[in-house]
């Protein structure tokens, strides 16, 4: 019987089970604006959610609450969209990050 790669060693563009964990949805509860919500997300998007919170010293909550004041639409969308403007922004030598004030 043939065992699930892990990661390591998979042919390039082939699915690991590390992949599949990341692009599994994962429901959190989540403190937004004083009120207990439940948020689905992938994996993936929870830990980079975690890491931009605490490099700016913040709880995740506080930065969900923030991102939740700014959106339009679907809260989980906007937190996808917060993530992806904040990688695109670490990769931008001279630009601030979405949200922050120079």
């Amino acid at each position: 019987m043939k065992q699930p790669q892990t990661g390591r060693g998979a042919a390039p563009g082939t699915s690991t089970q590390t992949d599949r964990d990341d692009q599994a949805l994962r429901k959190r509860s989540v403190t937004v604006a004083g009120h207990r919500t439940s948020i689905s997300l992938e994996e993936a998007f929870w830990l980079e959610l975690n890491r931009v919170a605490a490099a700016r010293g913040q709880s995740v909550s506080a930065l969900v609450t923030w991102i939740d004041r700014q959106r339009r639409g679907n809260l989980s969308s906007a937190i996808r969209v917060f993530v992806l403007k904040e990688i695109a922004a670490a990769r931008e030598p001279d630009g601030p990050a979405p949200g922050r004030s120079s």
